[in-house]
């Protein structure tokens, strides 16, 4: 079913239920992200965060709940219906292709947006030439962006862990996203690495206009760039507001930042 977009929201999630098994990773999770603010969902290890994002991107399919995306009703989620639509996701473990240069890389968040078929696109010959020298083109701006011009021919499997996590976010953003998916994109760190990353995500949603979903363990880093805050606990919402109002919750506080003092 299909709607023309009447509210702020770039996305609602609706009573969203998720079960391996006898397992409960997400138990009836309602929530809304509006347009254009940055996002975050926080709880503890095993709270259900990146399941959640698994099943925004249609990576995992819910036993039940609907998702409304700009606008529509999905029901057939999946992680290629997603990206057409204007989802993109980045990843907590580095799914890069490590052999293959910064610029190849994310090149591939492209893909979706080309028109000229594969063999046109092998052969590099009339319209697939022209296409794929635009498309370069808005890689590069892209690369400029993120500031890791004089690495665009290096092999990603060569370049330091924070360097790479840029590439990840260069390749998300490739695809154009309305909604951007990041899944802890300041683990492993350093305070210097995580600074830029902060930037780098404040200016995507500032200059992009894009919408930003945040899974985040560092909460300074969560409180100090997010909108509002959703937390989850055993698969299950506790708090939902945001950040100041979501700091000084007694179960946020029992549950993921200790016992209050």
């Amino acid at each position: 079913m299909s709607a023309q977009p009447t509210t702020d929201r770039i996305l609602e999630v609706r009573g969203v239920s998720l079960s391996f098994g006898g397992v409960h990773a997400l138990t009836d999770i309602s929530f809304d992200v509006e347009r254009g603010e940055i996002r975050a969902i926080i709880g503890p290890n095993g709270a259900g965060k990146s399941s959640m994002l698994n099943c925004i991107n249609g990576a995992y399919r819910p036993q039940k709940g609907e998702f409304v995306f700009d606008g529509t009703q999905i029901a057939d989620v999946s992680p290629y219906r997603m990206a057409r639509l204007g989802v993109a996701r980045t990843f907590q473990n580095l799914a890069l292709f490590k052999g293959m240069s910064v610029l190849d890389n994310i090149m591939t968040g492209r893909t979706l947006r080309m028109r000229s078929n594969l063999f046109l696109q092998a052969l590099r010959i009339g319209p697939a030439e022209r296409e794929e020298i635009e498309h370069r083109r808005y890689v590069e701006d892209i690369i400029d962006f993120l500031g890791i011009q004089q690495y665009r021919k290096t092999p990603v499997g060569t370049l330091p862990y924070g360097l790479q996590k840029r590439v990840d976010l260069g390749r998300a953003l490739a695809m154009q996203p309305k909604l951007l998916l990041l899944d802890e994109p300041m683990a492993g760190m350093n305070v210097e690495e995580k600074q830029d990353m902060c930037r780098f995500i404040l200016d995507v949603n500032d200059q992009f206009g894009t919408s930003i979903v945040l899974i985040e363990h560092d909460m300074s880093v969560v409180m100090d760039i997010s909108s509002r805050v959703v937390v989850l606990d055993y698969g299950r919402k506790i708090a939902d507001g945001v950040p100041d109002e979501v700091r000084a919750n007694p179960d946020v506080i029992n549950a993921y930042l200790g016992t209050e003092h």
